[in-house]
């Protein structure tokens, strides 16, 4: 059995911090860590939102390509 002596430390920091000490997760605006981070993110909904789109049957791309002849 453990004792507390030997017991790992669960002490987590209550937010990510960055290397500037500023929260991780802040909407920020500007060019920061941050702004990278929320961009990021916001790309990741779209591509995903794009994809449920297109398998829904609504391509753009496809209907472009009709359109081309190919």
């Amino acid at each position: 059995m453990a004792t507390p002596e030997t017991r790992p430390s669960t002490d987590l920091p209550p937010v990510a911090k960055e290397y500037n000490g500023v929260d991780r997760n802040a909407f920020l605006f500007g060019l920061n860590p941050q702004a990278e981070l929320w961009n990021g993110r916001l790309a990741m909904i779209g591509f995903l939102a794009y994809l449920l789109w297109d398998l829904a049957g609504y391509s753009v791309l496809r209907d472009v390509l009709h359109l081309v002849g190919y």
